[in-house]
C-alpha cells in the first residue's frame, strides 16, 4: 500500500471517522486517497480553526480530534491552536504534510522546520523519515495522546513518504510517558489530614474534568463536610447547583470561593496546576495542601504540597472514599453556605443597556441540561463562568492556560459536531469572534447547527477595564468601533441571526438561537461601560483585591 492508504487504515483502526483540515500540494495524495474513505473532512477556512475544531471535538468525547495541514505556511498556521490543546491537556493528533526527504533542509518551496516549532507545545512529535516507521509511529501518537495526561501530538508526513509503496512494515515501536504514573505512598497521610481538618476545602481542576470524577468529589465533599471550588477549566466537573460547590477561584473567581480558598486548613486540590491566575504568588500559600494529579511533573511545581499523590484523579478519590471517615459539618459549612447566600445576585431584571450577566442568566435558564458551551477569552469568557451554572451533564469549554482570542466557533463547531444532537452555544466577544469568523461559511457549508451568543460592545472589554484600574484609565487601542454590521455579516455567511438591543428582545433571541436547526447568530448589544468583577490582582506591595459590586445587589 501506499503511504497515504496506511494513514487512513490508521486513523480507521482508531476509530477517527472525522478529520478537520485544509489541503495543499504536500498533503494532495494523503486528499486523494481521503477522498474516498470512509472519514468525513471538514473543510475548515483557517488551519488555527482546524486544531480549535479537534480540540473541541476531543473535549467532548474524551477521545482524539484529528486535524491536517499541509507544509510551510499550513502546519505553522496550527501552533497556535496545538499550543492551546497542550496547556489545556487536550488529545489533539495534528498530521502535517512536508516536502519530500531529500530535499527537507534546503528552503524548499512551502518549507518550515514544524518538527522544531512543535516540540515545546506538543506531548511528542514524529517525523516520518522511513516508510517502514510509517504505520507504527502513527498508532504510537494516538496511543501517546490518551496515555496519562492527556496532549496533542503532531506527525510531520513528507509527501514522498504518502505516496512511496510501504513494504516490511516495522512495528512493536514502544515510546516512553514519562511524568504518569501512579504513587500513593502518601495516602494515610491525605486521609488523616482531610479528617481532622476543621476547615477543609475541595480545589477542583481540569484534571477531574478528563478524568469525569465529579460524582466521587461530590460524595467526598458530602463525608468530610467540605465546601467545593473549582477553576476555570474544572467548571463544570461538577454539578454547580449542589449546596456545597461555591463556584470558581481566581482572579475573576466569586468572592465566597476566594474566601474559602484564603481561609482554610486543609487544601485537597484534585487535578490542577496552581496556575498564577488562580493563588498569584504561590510563596503565599499558608495552608496544607493535598495535591492529586496524573502528571507527577506538575506535583511541586509551583506549589509544595503537603502530601502529594500522583494518578488519575478519579481512582485517586475512590480510593480515599473508601478509606475515610465520615464527619458531620460545622461552623465552617455554615459560615459558606451563608456567604454562597450573599453572593447570589436577583440577575432576572430588564435593565437597559442590557447588561452581559443578563444574557448569560437568560442563557443559563433556557439552554437544556446536556447544553455545551464554549467560550471566547475576554470579558464574555469570565461572564460566562460566573452566571453559566453547569449543572446535570452540561459541560463549560474554554481556553485556559493560553488565553486563545478566536477558540469559541471553531470550538464548538468540534463539539457539535462530536455531539449533534446536543445544543452548542459560543459566547463570543466581538473581538474574538472577528478573528474566526470565516469560519461561519464553515458552519453552514457543512451543515453544522451552533449557535454564537455575541456579547457585542464595540471594544476589547478586558483591555479596556485593566486599563482603567491599573493604567490611570488612559484608555487606547480598545475601541473596536461600529464595524461589522455582525447581523449582515452572519447572513452574508448564509447564518441566521437577529439583534436584541432591547432588554425586551433578548430571551426571544436566545430561544431561537437554542431552537434553530441553522448555524444562527445573536448579534446583543450590552452594556458598553460593564467590567467583570470582583478581580483579585497580585500588585508589588501585595494583593490588591478590587472589591467591585455586581449590576444589581450584593457580591458576586
Amino acid at each position: 500500500m501506499r503511504g497515504s492508504e496506511v494513514l487512513i487504515n490508521v486513523l480507521r483502526d482508531e476509530g477517527v471517522n472525522v478529520v478537520f483540515g485544509y489541503p495543499g500540494g504536500a498533503m494532495l495524495p494523503l486528499y486523494d486517497d481521503l477522498r474516498c474513505a470512509d472519514v468525513r473532512h471538514i473543510l475548515v477556512r483557517h488551519e488555527q480553526c482546524a486544531a480549535h475544531m479537534a480540540d473541541g471535538f476531543a473535549r467532548v468525547l474524551k477521545r482524539p480530534g484529528v486535524c491536517m495541514a499541509t507544509s510551510g505556511a499550513g502546519a505553522t498556521n496550527l501552533v497556535t491552536g496545538i499550543a492551546t490543546a497542550f496547556l489545556d491537556s487536550s488529545p489533539v493528533i495534528a498530521l502535517t504534510g512536508q516536502v519530500p526527504t531529500g530535499i527537507i533542509g534546503n528552503d524548499a518551496f512551502q518549507e518550515a522546520d514544524i518538527f522544531s516549532l512543535m516540540i515545546p507545545i506538543t506531548k511528542h512529535n514524529f517525523r516520518i523519515m522511513n516508510s517502514a516507521t510509517l504505520s507504527n509511529d502513527l498508532r504510537s501518537a494516538f496511543s501517546i495522546a490518551m496515555t496519562g495526561r492527556y496532549g496533542p501530538v503532531q506527525v510531520d508526513l513528507p509527501r514522498d513518504i504518502l505516496t512511496c509503496d510501504v513494504s516490511s512494515p516495522i512495528e512493536g515501536r514502544k515510546i516512553p510517558t514519562n511524568g504518569t504514573r501512579e504513587d500513593l505512598t502518601e495516602l494515610p497521610q491525605a486521609v488523616q489530614l482531610l479528617e481532622s481538618a476543621e476547615r477543609p476545602l475541595i480545589l477542583v481542576g481540569g484534571g477531574a474534568v478528563w478524568s469525569g470524577c465529579g460524582p466521587n468529589i461530590i460524595q467526598l465533599a458530602e463525608m468530610i463536610a467540605s465546601p467545593v471550588a473549582t477553576t476555570l477549566m474544572g467548571k463544570s466537573a461538577v454539578s454547580e447547583d449542589h449546596p456545597l460547590v461555591l463556584g470558581m477561584v481566581g482572579m475573576h473567581g466569586r468572592r465566597v470561593a476566594n474566601y474559602a480558598l484564603e481561609e482554610c486548613d486543609v487544601l485537597l486540590a484534585i487535578g490542577t496546576r496552581f496556575s498564577d491566575r488562580m493563588i498569584g504568588e504561590p510563596a503565599s500559600c499558608r495552608t496544607k495542601v493535598i495535591h492529586i494529579d496524573i502528571d507527577t511533573g506538575e506535583l511541586g511545581k509551583n506549589v509544595r504540597p503537603t502530601v502529594a499523590l500522583g494518578g488519575d484523579a478519579g481512582r485517586v478519590i475512590r480510593t480515599i472514599i473508601s478509606t475515610i471517615r465520615s464527619k458531620k459539618g460545622g461552623a465552617w459549612t455554615e459560615r459558606m453556605s451563608l456567604l454562597k447566600k450573599e453572593c447570589a445576585c436577583n440577575l432576572d431584571l430588564p435593565d437597559n443597556p442590557i447588561k452581559p450577566q443578563k444574557v448569560i442568566y437568560e442563557l443559563s435558564k433556557h439552554l437544556p441540561d446536556d447544553a455545551i458551551v464554549t467560550t471566547e477569552v475576554g470579558q464574555c469568557q469570565m461572564f460566562a463562568a460566573h452566571y453559566f451554572e453547569a449543572t446535570g451533564k452540561r459541560q463549560f469549554i474554554t481556553p485556559g492556560g493560553l488565553g486563545t482570542m478566536g477558540f469559541g466557533l471553531p470550538a464548538a463547531i468540534g463539539a457539535k459536531v462530536a455531539a449533534p444532537d446536543r445544543c452548542v452555544v459560543d459566547v463570543a466577544g466581538d473581538g474574538s469572534l472577528l478573528m474566526v469568523c470565516q469560519e461561519m461559511a464553515t458552519a453552514v457549508e457543512e451543515d453544522i447547527p451552533v449557535f454564537i451568543c455575541l456579547l457585542n460592545n464595540g471594544r476589547l472589554g478586558m483591555i479596556r477595564q485593566l486599563q482603567n484600574q491599573f493604567y490611570g484609565k488612559r484608555l487606547f487601542a480598545e475601541d473596536l468601533g461600529s464595524s461589522p454590521d455582525f447581523v449582515k455579516l452572519a447572513e452574508a455567511f448564509g447564518v441566521r441571526s437577529a439583534r436584541a438591543k432591547d432588554p425586551k428582545d433578548l430571551e426571544s433571541v436566545i430561544e431561537e438561537g437554542i431552537t434553530s436547526d441553522r448555524p444562527f447568530l445573536a448579534d446583543v448589544w450590552i452594556d458598553r461601560e460593564e467590567e467583570v468583577l470582583p478581580m483579585t490582582m497580585r500588585a508589588e506591595s501585595g494583593t490588591r483585591v478590587i472589591a467591585g459590586k455586581c449590576a444589581w445587589k450584593g457580591v458576586c
